[in-house]
């Protein structure tokens, strides 16, 4: 497993002056606020409100690493919808003398371009790698599959919201495929709203709620309390919720 001072990417500084002035991204509260961060476990979680920028700041990452926006190794060169921001331009990565040998960026929203690009590639001549035929599995096989196919050691792995496509017990076969790859020296930067996913021993969650990016405990973030609330009391959260 990896040390602190190990890991592929040990932190990053934003460059702020290669922002506009009138980007969205000012009007970010976390991202605002956020002149550098550094990264001290093998994996990483992204915690918070649907709009306070973890999902931003994760691609950014991913694309300065040199990945592809829309997903994929570092091998991928496809583009369907520019979406991404300017953020990935102002950032400056701090990696460690540790270069990781292989990575993937994971992304839901775009999964379907990267397993059409997938099925292109692996049709090239001289393509060693056969094709994963993820358009003729169902979502949540084909993430599996991929995971269990294209995650080793010595890997980056950059995922948004992979739970969004695995159920409760598949989502705990990506912890084991994640412990597999961490214990041969992997590191895993993570966007998620699962309990289940950020429950994984020993990684360290970053909060971007309250207008700053900063270390929460499991049982601390909105994940964790609102789940346990539900099950724990479900008819009445229920029965107060319909008649508000």
């Amino acid at each position: 497993m990896l040390e602190p001072n190990e890991l592929y990417l040990t932190g990053l500084k934003v460059k702020w002056d290669k922002i506009t002035r009138y980007s969205y991204l000012r009007k970010i509260a976390a991202i605002k606020a956020l002149d550098e961060l550094t990264f001290n476990t093998p994996v990483t979680f992204f915690v918070g409100e649907n709009g306070s920028g973890k999902s931003t700041l994760l691609e950014a990452i991913a694309v300065a690493y040199g990945f592809n926006p829309e997903g994929g190794t570092l091998n991928y060169s496809f583009s369907t919808y520019d979406s991404h921001s300017e953020l990935h331009d102002a950032l400056r990565l701090v990696r460690s003398f540790n270069k990781a040998k292989w990575g993937y960026f994971l992304r839901v929203e775009s999964f379907y371009n990267v397993a059409t690009a997938e099925d292109y590639y692996s049709k090239i001549p001289g393509c060693k790698t056969p094709p994963q035929e993820f358009h003729k599995k169902s979502h949540g096989e084909s993430f599996l599959k991929l995971i269990q196919n294209s995650f080793s050691s010595n890997g980056l792995y950059i995922l948004d919201e992979p739970e969004a496509a695995l159920s409760p017990q598949r989502q705990l076969t990506l912890m084991l495929e994640m412990s597999r790859c961490i214990k041969n020296d992997s590191q895993f930067i993570i966007v998620t709203h699962s309990p289940i996913l950020l429950g994984f021993p020993g990684a360290t969650i970053l909060s971007f709620d309250d207008g700053v990016i900063q270390p929460i405990d499991y049982e601390d973030t909105q994940s964790y309390l609102i789940t346990k609330m539900f099950i724990n009391d479900r008819k009445q959260i229920l029965r107060h919720l319909f008649e508000e």
